[in-house]
């Protein structure tokens, strides 16, 4: 049957109820977000360019058998492949994506700290606001994102030339991916709000507080499983998931103090009686030899 479009699996007064069409027709609701376009987001463009410029840049000027070459190149791939994973890993969690794209911040972090010390370890400048190139170094990086934009000048620049641009591309790209997660985590907590405040009215006034637990719930739980059977799969693990929810509910204080009150007379029952049969001496044997 139909309950508010809305079907009804129950047993006695434990129920459910797993939606429905008015037509009584199953809805499938999508449960996979939209993938987003990695390739098209200016940061992981960016990040592209400093891997190439990285591997070319240890290429060239750090000697072979180096530590730093193996640290650099993995940090610039670390940054660049995380935002792939975590761009798909967004379909089913936004979580999860939350979390990779932080580790790819952390990668290009850690990749710009590589370039400040081989700028410092050789004493070469750091381009800041007052330097005569800087301002037309800023513009180019603003201006440009794809790599056939910088990889004819890989083999012109010097070591410093290539350290700064780097340094510009990474604080860029840490620019962008903090902005781009602000938004995800404004999204991340409006869906959860909005699916845990779904859920909450659905399943209110779905279980009676006195038969949340013991074994006539059991009993009734399988039956309402054995309804769950023939749903969609989608509609069955909602169910189940409803079902499980309302079984960790708690109990409200009045029903509790009524069976704790119930509880602790049979107990003061059952030691009176032990007491009393101690007292008097009367037990088996003791009937046995009077007998």
């Amino acid at each position: 049957m139909t309950f508010c479009g809305r079907k009804r699996v129950s047993c006695g007064k434990l129920c459910i109820f797993v939606p429905m069409n008015e037509d009584n027709e199953k809805t499938t609701k999508p449960i996979l977000r939209q993938q987003a376009n990695w390739e098209g987001l200016y940061f992981y463009q960016k990040a592209v360019v400093l891997y190439q410029l990285t591997f070319d840049f240890t290429k060239r000027f750090l000697t072979r058998g180096d530590r730093t070459i193996d640290q650099m190149v993995q940090a610039a791939r670390s940054g660049k492949q995380n935002i792939v994973e975590g761009s798909a890993d967004g379909v089913t969690s936004t979580e999860m994506e939350l979390k990779l794209l932080n580790v790819a911040r952390s990668s290009i972090k850690e990749l710009k700290e590589d370039y400040e010390d081989y700028l410092t370890a050789r004493h070469l400048t750091r381009w800041d606001r007052q330097h005569i190139r800087y301002d037309g170094m800023l513009q180019f990086c603003r201006k440009h994102n794809r790599l056939e934009e910088y990889e004819g000048f890989f083999s012109k620049w010097t070591d410093e030339e290539m350290a700064n641009i780097a340094l510009t591309l990474c604080h860029m790209v840490d620019k962008m991916m903090t902005t781009y997660q602000k938004q995800l985590e404004q999204t991340f907590i409006e869906e959860a709000a909005r699916r845990d405040s779904t859920f909450e009215a659905r399943t209110r006034n779905c279980l009676p507080p006195h038969r949340r637990t013991g074994s006539k719930t059991k009993g009734c739980r399988n039956k309402l499983l054995e309804g769950l059977e023939g749903l969609d799969w989608l509609d069955r693990l909602e169910g189940l998931e409803r079902l499980e929810r309302l079984e960790r509910l708690d109990y409200p204080v009045s029903s509790s103090r009524k069976m704790h009150e119930r509880h602790n007379n049979k107990q003061r029952s059952y030691g009176n009686k032990q007491l009393f049969s101690t007292k008097v001496g009367v037990g088996s044997d003791d009937l046995c030899l009077r007998g």
